[in-house]
């Protein structure tokens, strides 16, 4: 049976619900763990402004999660003890579904997504994941550069949705963004600042661990900033 992923994103107004949420990316691990048909998943954070900045944002956090079914996947981020507890504090929260596309790399020493296949250009929306542990030596160099590949994301007309999230703040960093088709996400890797960092990614090994991922989105429950972002492109 075909893999699924998904993203869970959820938002804390109360100062009181936020330090609830840090403390669950330790409290949270053990529920996670028995939520039946889950595989590998992990307890992130997110970043200010676009998301792809060095600076917490405490009013958003998140889980990623593989399941072995599309039918877990639905399951499990309503109704599993994990989820169901970060939607009950949460003002809002959104999930997204995932079929992996392709995928090289590693994360934590595993190869995390399992592609069926890797067509050229699968119908429908994209979603890119990057993640990267980043060298020590190297994070002023990298987080000088992120803000410009931040604003050059949230410029773009294409992008539908767009987040920098992670396990640990500074050294773990996970980007994700959802584009309309295959064409309008290499359209944007190939230019500016993004391709720039790609190079100094090669040529300095500013990565300790990286993967690279690509999905097709295949659906979504709940809203992110009070609309569906699947439909919106100026969600954020």
């Amino acid at each position: 049976m075909p893999q699924c992923v998904t993203l869970s994103l959820y938002r804390f107004a109360r100062w009181r619900d936020r330090a609830w949420a840090f403390v669950q990316m330790g409290a949270a691990r053990r529920p996670l763990a028995r939520t039946p048909g889950i595989g590998f998943w992990k307890l992130v954070g997110s970043g200010t402004g676009e998301g792809f900045t060095p600076v917490p944002n405490t009013a958003v956090w998140g889980i990623l999660a593989t399941w072995d079914s599309a039918g877990a996947a639905r399951d499990g981020t309503a109704t599993g003890p994990a989820h169901a507890r970060f939607a009950r504090r949460a003002t809002e929260h959104w999930t997204v579904f995932l079929d992996p596309v392709s995928s090289r790399g590693q994360w934590s020493g595993t190869e995390p997504f399992s592609p069926v296949s890797e067509p050229d250009s699968p119908p429908g929306p994209l979603a890119a994941l990057t993640r990267a542990t980043i060298r020590p030596r190297i994070l002023l160099r990298f987080w000088g550069r992120s803000p410009a590949i931040s604003l050059r994301i949230g410029a773009d007309p294409n992008v539908m949705f767009k987040i920098g999230v992670g396990e640990v703040p500074w050294l773990h960093q996970v980007t994700f963004s959802i584009w309309p088709d295959a064409a309008s996400m290499a359209a944007f890797a190939r230019t500016g600042p993004h391709a720039e960092a790609i190079r100094a990614v090669r040529q300095e090994g500013w990565f300790r661990e990286e993967l690279y991922a690509r999905f097709a989105v295949t659906g979504d429950r709940g809203t992110w900033g009070g609309s569906a972002p699947l439909t919106t492109r100026d969600a954020a």
